[in-house]
């Protein structure tokens, strides 16, 4: 199977920060990918290489075998769920719309055939009932409904979904992430899901790459969320328990120590 993306030899830094350094890593297609870390690893900026908008500081990426460029089509992109203002002057199938010919200006051609795919898209990601109603007098998981619409618009090959589910209710987790299961199985995209909870996903994902203090492993979830596994990431004693098909992590280390990151972690999480 000839990989989406390939990752060879890869480094990222900030200055004298070292996120990542020496990453081989292919993603093939169909596969679920999730990248998980505590804020300040790298997770955004791992997938921002994807995007072609950050640079590696050494080694090479490839998409498809090509190199990776900003604005391909191969890539689709669901971003944080952040909501519209109310008065937002903006429908439902509008938005869904931009993923089609938004990069071009001026007037609209071929309107019957973009209103067809609006609408199949629509369909898909069971948004059709509320198709033009205002983008700011929806729910967040309707909004990422129709994000989510919008990434698909291209039938990218590759799926890039960062946090998708944050601040979304379990309702909506579950409906936002088997729609992408399903874009992955069903057409045969990669999924890279960037996440700092793994469990609404834990069903669906295939390989798991770890980022922590500058270090990284890649494996199955069975394989990298282990007691030994990320105790090694953190340098520090990290608790992992499996309790009735949920990963529970205990013990993180404080975010300063390894990440000069204002964000924390706190001392027991859910991944």
């Amino acid at each position: 199977m000839t990989p989406v993306v390939s990752l060879r030899g890869a480094g990222l830094q900030f200055g004298k920060r070292v996120l990542w350094a020496g990453l081989d890593l292919d993603i093939n297609p169909g596969e679920f990918f999730a990248v998980l870390g505590p804020n300040g690893s790298g997770k955004t900026s791992f997938l921002k290489v994807l995007l072609g908008l950050q640079e590696l500081h050494s080694g090479t990426v490839s998409l498809g075998g090509h190199p990776v460029e900003r604005g391909s089509k191969r890539i689709g992109y669901i971003p944080q769920q952040k909501s519209f203002a109310p008065d937002t002057p903006l429908r439902a199938r509008d938005l869904v719309g931009l993923g089609i010919d938004g990069h071009r200006w001026g007037m609209r051609l071929g309107a019957a055939r973009v209103n067809r795919r609006v609408d199949e898209l629509l369909d898909l990601v069971g948004a059709s009932d509320y198709s033009n109603v205002p983008v700011g007098l929806l729910s967040g998981g309707e909004q990422q409904r129709l994000r989510a619409a919008q990434a698909l618009a291209t039938d990218p090959q590759v799926l890039l979904c960062d946090e998708p589910l944050l601040s979304l209710d379990l309702h909506h987790q579950q409906g936002v992430s088997a729609l992408i299961n399903r874009q992955c199985h069903e057409r045969n995209s990669a999924v890279v899901f960037v996440t700092h909870e793994i469990n609404p996903v834990i069903d669906y994902v295939d390989r798991v790459l770890y980022l922590a203090g500058g270090r990284f492993r890649v494996g199955t979830p069975q394989e990298v969320m282990t007691t030994d596994v990320l105790s090694e990431l953190y340098n520090s004693h990290v608790e992992v328990i499996h309790a009735n098909g949920r990963i529970v992590v205990v013990g993180l280390p404080d975010a300063t120590t390894h990440f000069h990151d204002d964000a924390h972690p706190t001392a027991g999480e859910d991944f």
